[in-house]
């Protein structure tokens, strides 16, 4: 079975990035994850050449969209800057020619522990679809923890695809599979990938990570591939089954990515 497998990188230089770690499939910010100032193409020659130079060189881009982006949110001072970085991003990585671009699901605020609320963040990511021009797949990742995450449990990722089920754009919606947070979020990942598929029919992009804490912890805490809580058949098996584009997440740099990449391809 012939899967891309590769890894989150700097933004810098992807393709040299891509290269030195012998993998022709890259992740990567563009600008800072935790602001909304607005992507920002730090790569020589700017989009244009990142884009030629990525197909002269046979590598695949793909953009995460900053941690901050909550769309989901019932607090407008957040979700309305959101819907704006979505845009400014979506825009981004079609002009660098990527793949895909990944979103975390976000969350609601719900002190009062109103099932109403989670509703409404629904409908926000239904709003947030029919508002984006999207110009290429939007990946929406499952996370990891809070009880008021919109993609932490099956249930509420069926939500949003029920909510934004007929709204224009909802063909270029996709999903992200993160092993971490699948098995932090309490998805048993023996049956993940052929759950989240009867939900969303699709599965664009898988983030193999393994976890350094257990099961249903609710902690976002990557570790390299064997190295953590994961059975690492369990990961082999996922990334298996779902069949789809692999980015490593994982801690480290060249060598240690190098070496998680190498671990993957073995047990495939």
């Amino acid at each position: 079975m012939s899967i891309s497998i590769g890894a989150h990188v700097d933004q810098s230089d992807p393709i040299a990035e891509a290269t030195a770690r012998g993998t022709t499939l890259v992740q990567f910010f563009l600008g800072d994850p935790q602001g909304f100032k607005g992507p920002e193409v730090r790569y020589p020659g700017g989009a244009e050449a990142l884009r030629a130079d990525a197909e002269a060189a046979g590598i695949d881009l793909y953009v995460h969209a900053p941690y901050i982006v909550n769309v989901a949110t019932t607090n407008n001072r957040i979700r309305i800057p959101s819907r704006k970085l979505l845009q400014q991003h979506v825009d981004a990585a079609a002009e660098i020619g990527a793949k895909g671009l990944i979103v975390h699901g976000g969350h609601v605020e719900n002190k009062a522990g109103d099932p109403r609320v989670v509703e409404t963040g629904f409908d926000n990511w239904r709003k947030a679809i029919a508002a984006t021009d999207l110009k290429l797949p939007l990946l929406i990742e499952n996370t990891a923890g809070g009880d008021n995450a919109m993609t932490r449990h099956l249930e509420r990722i069926a939500g949003v695809w029920a909510a934004i089920d007929g709204t224009d754009g909802a063909e270029q919606v996709g999903l992200c599979l993160d092993t971490c947070h699948a098995h932090a979020g309490g998805n048993p990942l023996e049956t993940v990938v052929d759950d989240v598929l009867a939900i969303t029919g699709r599965i664009d992009l898988v983030h193999c990570n393994d976890s350094r804490d257990s099961f249903d912890s609710g902690a976002d805490r990557h570790a390299s591939l064997g190295a953590g809580t994961i059975d690492p058949d369990l990961l082999a098996a996922v990334v298996r089954d779902a069949g789809a584009p692999v980015v490593c997440e994982t801690p480290g740099g060249v060598d240690e990515h190098t070496a998680d990449l190498a671990w993957l391809r073995e047990r495939l």
